[in-house]
């Protein structure tokens, strides 16, 4: 009996040593399917209607806002019969978030990789434009996107990402008020207009402009090449701009 006993016991113990130690048993952790894991990101990215046109807003850390926003104030506007007519993204080196001047977190819809054609690329200042003309990749997409676009703009010294790229040597082109010699200098193929009296100005499919507020001149003339005037009218009136023009302090 005493025998019978002591070979439970073994029995138990060895049992539960082969428990704690079967791995066929234990499910191992296993790296992502690398085609879920790219289904999965492709999914979470901000859907694009593919029959309409699409109007990328290039952002990066201490890009200010105006120059996103009001951009996006024109282009997101729907038609009086509630139609859409743009896609309209943003886009930033990484899909982290960029903080503007003024301090506003901004989640980009899409990164240089992901980002699909453009059919117009905007592309903002900062008030220290160094770091962004010295990004290689920042040049680079500028480069790329500007081969597909039908239109490519730049407000305030955006400018000088422009010039950096070299895509618009020849053209005219304006920055912001009083930084017209400094872009002259630094890229000497550019034809830099007087921005002291030149607000807004176009060459081929390149538009440029003096940018802040005056950001809404260069979309919402945009928006009259690729959507007409009564379009334009009716987002004038969405956004007040008679109303603004009108008012006196």
């Amino acid at each position: 009996m005493k025998k019978l006993s002591q070979f439970i016991v073994f029995s138990i113990v060895l049992a539960s040593c082969n428990f704690g130690t079967d791995k066929s048993t234990t499910p191992e952790s296993s790296p992502a399917d690398p085609e879920v894991v790219a289904e999965m990101e492709q999914q979470s990215l901000k859907p694009i209607n593919d029959s309409l046109p699409i109007i990328g807003l290039l952002m990066y850390d201490g890009v200010l806002t105006t120059e996103v926003t009001a951009t996006a104030d024109v282009f997101t506007k729907p038609t009086p019969e509630g139609k859409q007519l743009f896609n309209v993204i943003t886009i930033a080196e990484t899909s982290d978030p960029i903080v503007s001047e003024e301090g506003l977190k901004i989640v980009p819809d899409y990164t240089f990789e992901n980002c699909p054609k453009l059919d117009v690329l905007f592309v903002p200042s900062a008030y220290d434009m160094y770091t962004q003309v010295h990004n290689p990749k920042i040049v680079s997409f500028i480069k790329e996107q500007n081969k597909n676009t039908k239109y490519t703009v730049s407000n305030c010294a955006g400018a000088h990402l422009i010039g950096e790229s070299g895509i618009a040597d020849g053209k005219k082109i304006v920055t912001w008020i009083g930084g017209g010699e400094e872009l002259q200098k630094n890229y000497p193929n550019l034809k830099v207009q007087n921005d002291s009296v030149v607000r807004y100005v176009e060459d081929g499919k390149f538009l440029s402009s003096n940018g802040n507020l005056i950001s809404y001149v260069s979309a919402l003339n945009l928006l009259k090449k690729m959507a007409g005037q009564e379009q334009v009218d009716f987002v004038e009136s969405y956004l007040y701009v008679k109303e603004l023009q009108d008012w006196k302090q």
